[in-house]
């Protein structure tokens, strides 16, 4: 008899889905985290981000109403916006708990390590368990340069009870350009230093660039192609110094040049489980070459996009593949992508890329929806969508540019998913007037266009 039917190691949304799914079918479970409980996304990550980034994208909607209704500024008060977070975000945690205790999820405390492939050591203790899952997700990728404990990362940047005047950031993916565009809405002065050409290579470049050019107006200065060297303390200031002569004073360095995979001192290479920093190798139904121990979330070395939605539908998918050993293997669904700067830019299914490059397959249609609809999307007249449609006029990939991009993009992946026709959305009645009428009305004519 083993201790357990199924221990995850970790807590996140790769872990704790799928665990209460099992623990509904009767089975025994156990949850292995060293941190808080909710993993990254719940305290860190997601969770923090949102609720300190809405305010500021209140203040920029406040703001375009200048001159057509409203007369002052918003302003944010950043303290008492973190305090409120800490509020929030500090309870979750404790809060999780207590949504496990009553289905007897036990939690075990500390950093989990494979024995042998159903022996799991935490601490000083042994556990066994028939099946596993390791959910045990992502970590920062350091730069190793002189001056390297001046860098911080995006936990830190999530934790400051006040934003310095200066901020540079060093990479120019989701999290420097979030974070910066809170920055500048703030007033700040920002940097964005990378050793790339361009910004959020993952997204769509039009509208990277109008987000890019935006925050140029707000006074970024961003360094392309740059090799960072190293990293000097100034009194209560910081040089960045690199190649060509780049040098930045600056009150902060936050560093984001990519995460790798928390597959290392768990034990993997004893039971010959293939992993990399991009992670873990696992097959059709998320198993190692180990069978009985799965791999689920952003510690899987996998092509589609490592978000904590990806995450909970493979924890899920991993419960009921235990359940069921006949299961088909995992089909992901087209799969939304949205990075919270400001505007937010958001994706799903066949991109603007692939589309041009096979133009007999896909017709691409462009819709400047904030000059159509401003009047009713907060006056975002910059608000802008990039259609694909397939050759039997079926909407297959979606790009937006808008504060409410992922509201759109949420409803467009299930047009995407359903395959609903401009006659079956002809069928429906939508809430009137809303941005979601708005975006359907413009887009069943779309479907017709030849």
């Amino acid at each position: 008899m083993y201790d357990y039917d199924v221990i995850f190691l970790g807590s996140g949304h790769a872990c704790w889905h799928g665990a209460m799914l099992l623990k509904m079918a009767n089975k025994k479970v156990a949850l292995v985290e060293r941190e808080l409980l909710g993993g990254t996304c719940t305290n860190y990550g997601c969770d923090a981000k949102i609720l300190l980034d809405s305010p500021i994208e209140l203040k920029e909607a406040l703001n375009r109403y200048q001159g057509i209704g409203l007369v002052a500024p918003a302003d944010v008060d950043w303290s008492s916006l973190m305090q409120y977070k800490k509020s929030v975000i500090g309870f979750l945690p404790q809060g999780m708990e207590g949504m496990f205790a009553p289905f007897g999820i036990d939690i075990l405390r500390g950093d989990g390590k494979f024995i042998d492939a159903n022996t799991l050591e935490v601490g000083d203790k042994k556990y066994t368990a028939e099946n596993f899952v390791i959910g045990t997700g992502q970590d920062y990728i350091p730069l190793d340069i002189p001056g390297k404990e001046y860098f911080h990362n995006s936990r830190d940047f999530l934790s400051l009870d006040v934003i310095p005047d200066h901020v540079t950031f060093v990479g120019a993916g989701i999290i420097s350009m979030e974070f910066a565009s809170i920055c500048l809405a703030l007033g700040k002065k920002v940097d964005v230093v990378t050793a790339g050409a361009s910004a959020l290579n993952a997204y769509p470049q039009e509208y990277v660039i109008k987000i890019v050019d935006k925050m140029k107006a707000q006074g970024a200065n961003f360094v392309w192609d740059a090799k960072v060297e190293s990293i000097e303390k100034n009194g209560e200031k910081y040089t960045l110094k690199g190649a060509d002569g780049l040098s930045i004073d600056t009150d902060y360095i936050l560093i984001a040049v990519g995460r790798k995979a928390n597959a290392e001192g768990i034990g993997l290479e004893k039971l010959g489980i293939e992993f990399s920093d991009r992670g873990i190798k696992v097959d059709d139904h998320l198993r190692t070459s180990v069978k009985n121990i799965y791999a689920s979330g952003d510690v899987v070395d996998k092509k589609i996009p490592k978000l904590t939605p990806t995450a909970e539908f493979e924890s899920n998918y991993i419960a009921m593949d235990i359940l069921n050993p006949i299961n088909d293997a995992i089909k992901y669904p087209v799969i939304p992508n949205l990075v919270f700067t400001l505007p937010r830019i958001a994706q799903v299914g066949i991109s603007r890329k692939e589309a041009e490059q096979n133009p007999s397959e896909y017709r691409i249609e462009e819709l400047a929806f904030g000059e159509r609809m401003a009047w009713l999307i907060k006056a975002e007249k910059d608000a802008h969508i990039t259609y694909i449609f397939d050759k039997n006029n079926l909407l297959v990939g979606a790009a937006v540019y808008s504060d409410d991009a992922g509201s759109y993009i949420d409803v467009l992946t299930l047009i995407i998913n359903e395959r609903i026709g401009a006659n079956e959305l002809g069928k429906m009645i939508f809430a009137f007037p809303t941005p979601t009428s708005g975006l359907i009305s413009t887009l069943i004519p779309l479907f017709m266009k030849q």
